[in-house]
């Protein structure tokens, strides 16, 4: 098990850790947070070499995917750098990369009934307004569990506030700031039920960013 604990904050830097390779040839990830070696609950970045291919797989609890760098293609399609992905609890894909890629890949942690298939090419999708001069490109939605893009003007300060069922980050580009930390582009800072901070940025700055959604007692 690697950070289960979901009380816990947790900060990964991309220096931090190296790529270990997966039952697949080629395929090499940095592990975030694992509930098992190959079953249940992960979150991880990975990376396929050009020409890497993963067999056939199903997803009992749903895969969420966004593709950091190159070109990720199952037997659905292609997806560029930008793209969002979600595969619902039940299905299967074989996935590969011709000219190699980089994804954040999160598995086993969709609600049973959240069943809806979703790819968004962030590249093109509308950032509307936000709070402040904060952009916001909503990506998902179910119950309390809230997935977007979010841009950060430089010199934004953002109020201080607490995140019900938690807030997870994954930096994409700038740099992410808060009391507690200054966060750089491939940061993933996974912050607890209830948790407090107040957040700035110094330079423009883009996160994808998920609340609501980790598990707490209630």
């Amino acid at each position: 098990m690697l950070n289960m604990d979901f009380s816990k904050r947790v900060v990964i830097r991309p220096a931090d850790q190296e790529w270990v390779p997966s039952p697949a040839g080629g395929v090499l990830r940095k592990p975030l947070a694992r509930e098992e070696a190959e079953r249940g609950h992960a979150t991880s970045i990975v990376r396929y070499e050009p020409g890497a291919s993963f067999k056939r797989h199903e997803h009992p609890l749903g895969e969420e995917i966004l593709v950091l760098e190159g070109v990720f293609s199952d037997e659905t399609g292609d997806y560029g750098k930008g793209t969002y992905l979600r595969n619902p609890p039940g299905s299967g894909h074989a996935p590969f990369s011709k000219e190699g890629c980089v994804l954040f890949v999160k598995l086993h942690q969709f609600d049973e009934r959240d069943t809806a298939t979703v790819c968004i090419d962030t590249n093109t999708a509308p950032w509307l307004p936000g709070i402040g001069g904060l952009e916001v490109m909503p990506l998902h939605d179910f119950e309390h569990e809230h997935v977007a893009l979010v841009k950060w003007p430089a010199k934004e300060k953002f109020q201080p506030h607490r995140h019900f069922g938690g807030e997870e980050i994954l930096v994409l580009s700038g740099e992410f700031c808060d009391e507690n930390g200054r966060y750089p582009a491939g940061t993933w800072i996974r912050s607890p039920h209830m948790s407090q901070h107040h957040p700035y940025v110094e330079e423009e700055t883009v996160i994808w960013v998920k609340t609501g959604h980790l598990p707490h007692q209630p």
